[in-house]
């Protein structure tokens, strides 16, 4: 719902000279006559579209009805099917009409955390039994002492509630539920079709689940230069040599196949950052350990870790290894005399092999062989993966952190799994996909592959979300972003960009929990209300300066997605901290009472996952 409806009418053309079907060209073929007459027509026919379009102006208008029947405010998988309707030909939403949706020839959606209601002069949500929370609210226009982000209330007339993905403890990745939908029935049916007839002709091979090139790259692999020329090796790493292909004719049928090994590291952390302390190597074919060494790390340890490593400064005092010595060793394996290059299986083997400082080019990753539940650009935990499928638990060591010999034991058998029952083993009844594969299937505009769609985002959202863009733009700030956005809006049917520096503001960028190292602590520093007036005024000058940039008939979604989640993750991280000394063996009696997860500690973080899972949408067209 916008404020206005400033659409730029085309001028009126001046007529052209009819050309008639009579005029031929000579005979010599040296006049253009005919193809003046072609082209003529085309450009005709494009003026009157367009300004049939523009006469046809299209326009959102809430459903308020649909609304109230659900059951909670709009999901952001809603926002992202609204964005499919209009730009790949999705079934259209029920919650909010489109008048005229043909008319309009781009989308732009912003996600912006950070907007408050209460920038927006917008009253709390109702509390009452007899209103619903979930309907739009009315956005009062800008008073001149208003001073937050004035564009939103001049531009949209409404703001309608959303909520972010979850369950009760924890909130999903808003980029993930945008950006990844399920598979529609027909597609899903063509893709099982097809699983299935490979499945009946392929062999028991493992090196079908051989990651292509295109996937290590997507994933953040360190490449081998003969592979592409896009990884400079720094000094201290090495390269597994190019693999030979004429020797593959000379060898016994038997023999053809390369061997295969799974691999698992454990790190430490020292001065210089995370460094290799300790590798194992396990055969496919017998299961045996062929290497298994403690390595010492070239700086002192400052952190070992050993809750996720299991490294102690006990064992590593023993270590005499070093990491040359391991590469020359892992290369005689990796690269044998004679023999063909052998296959790393491995879990988010990328890291591995950074630790390693090895590009190798033939990797097997159970993270991307197997699915998460909720799919992609998800990664499955391995714990979670061998409990799932192979029915044992792994990594129950608590405190006395991981064993990596288990680890790359868990990898071989569920490679095992795969090779025995298909590749579909492992995948759910719900397949997914990224929005940019289905726009690329869009039949609607200029048919399949007509939709150019492009990512403008902090950090490197080519490894994340933005994978199947056909544009991704990689940006250390929003200066970065809003330039990003006008440079690739002319060009591309879709454009999303994402503006952090107002949350940044906040303190709402939460720091990310990893398996291997703890999450740092989370800010509780207060921003004063100078910043955030410094930040919002920022936020709205990029605005402006992008609505202006934008040609007639752009839609423009802007969504916040979520609330303040910082108390959310300070108690999430309490929880995780008080249950994994359970796990480990420690009883409550133990700890402190301050460290105990109560029943009234788990109300509260439900209270507060549900804080900030709220979010607002705004919706209009230029």
């Amino acid at each position: 719902m916008k404020r206005s409806q400033d659409l730029a009418h085309s001028s009126p053309q001046p007529k052209k000279p009819k050309v008639t079907s009579d005029q031929q060209a000579d005979g010599d073929g040296s006049s253009g006559t005919e193809w003046t007459r072609v082209e003529r027509r085309k450009a005709k026919k494009s003026r009157k579209m367009e300004e049939k379009h523009d006469a046809q102006v299209p326009r959102f208008m809430y459903v308020n009805g649909e609304i109230v029947k659900r059951k909670g405010a709009i999901h952001i998988d809603d926002v992202r099917d609204l964005v499919l309707h209009i730009i790949a030909d999705a079934p259209p939403p029920n919650w909010v009409k489109i008048e005229n949706p043909r008319s309009i020839q781009k989308v732009v959606t912003l996600l912006i955390p950070g907007i408050l209601p209460s920038s927006l002069s917008l009253p709390p949500l109702p509390t009452s039994a007899t209103a619903n929370p979930n309907v739009p609210l009315s956005i009062p226009l800008p008073s001149e002492s208003d001073t937050h982000i004035p564009f939103i209330a001049s531009t949209f007339s409404h703001a309608c509630p959303t909520r972010a993905p979850g369950d009760q403890t924890r909130m999903y990745s808003v980029l993930s539920s945008f950006f990844q939908g399920p598979l529609s029935g027909e597609e899903k049916r063509k893709r099982i079709e097809a699983r299935l007839t490979s499945e009946r002709t392929a062999e028991k091979d493992p090196s079908l689940y051989l990651l292509t090139l295109e996937q290590m790259i997507e994933n953040d692999y360190p490449i081998p230069s003969y592979m592409a020329d896009i990884f400079e090796k720094p000094p201290g790493w090495v390269e597994t040599p190019e693999p030979g292909h004429e020797s593959i004719l000379v060898l016994p049928a038997q023999k053809q196949r390369p061997r295969l090994y799974a691999i698992d590291c454990e790190m430490c952390m020292t001065e210089d950052g995370k460094e290799l302390t300790r590798v194992c190597i396990i055969d496919y074919e017998s299961g045996i350990v062929v290497y298994d060494k403690l390595v010492k790390p070239p700086k002192p340890v400052t952190d070992y870790l050993t809750r996720w490593s299991g490294i102690t400064e006990a064992q590593l005092a023993t270590a005499t290894t070093t990491l040359p010595q391991v590469q020359a060793h892992l290369l005689s394996i990796l690269s044998p005399p004679g023999g063909l290059t052998s296959v790393l299986v491995g879990h988010s083997l990328e890291s591995d092999l950074k630790a390693l400082r090895l590009c190798h080019p033939l990797c097997i990753d159970t993270a991307l062989a197997y699915h998460h539940p909720r799919g992609r650009p998800l990664k499955p935990g391995l714990a979670w993966l061998t409990k799932k499928w192979c029915h044992r638990e792994i990594q129950t060591r608590g405190d006395g952190g991981h064993d990596p010999e288990e680890d790359a034991r868990a990898c071989l058998d569920l490679l095992r799994l795969k090779v025995q029952n298909g590749a579909g083993f492992g995948e759910f009844k719900t397949d997914y996909e990224s929005i940019f594969e289905r726009m690329k299937r869009a039949s609607g505009r200029g048919g399949p592959g007509s939709v150019r769609s492009a990512v403008v985002d902090h950090g490197n959202p080519s490894v994340m979300h933005g994978a199947k863009a056909n544009t991704v733009v990689g940006c250390s700030s929003d200066e970065e972003v809003l330039d990003g956005l006008i440079q690739t809006v002319s060009t591309h049917e879709f454009a999303f960009g994402r503006f952090m520096n107002l949350a940044d503001t906040l303190g709402w960028i939460t720091p990310k929990s990893m398996s291997d190292v703890p999450a740092p602590p989370i800010s509780t520093t207060k921003p004063t209300p100078e910043s955030i007036l410094a930040a919002q005024t920022k936020l709205n000058a990029h605005l402006t300066t992008l609505y202006a940039s934008l040609p007639p008939r752009t839609a423009l979604v802007i969504f916040t997605g979520h609330s303040d989640p910082r108390r959310m993750s300070t108690l999430n991280a309490r929880k995780f901290t008080f249950e994994s000394a359970i796990k480990g063996g420690k009883k409550a009696e133990e700890m402190d009472r301050s460290e105990w997860w109560t029943a009234a500690d788990g109300r509260e973080l439900e209270e507060e996952v549900e804080r900030a899972k709220r979010g607002l949408l705004f919706l209009g067209i230029k």
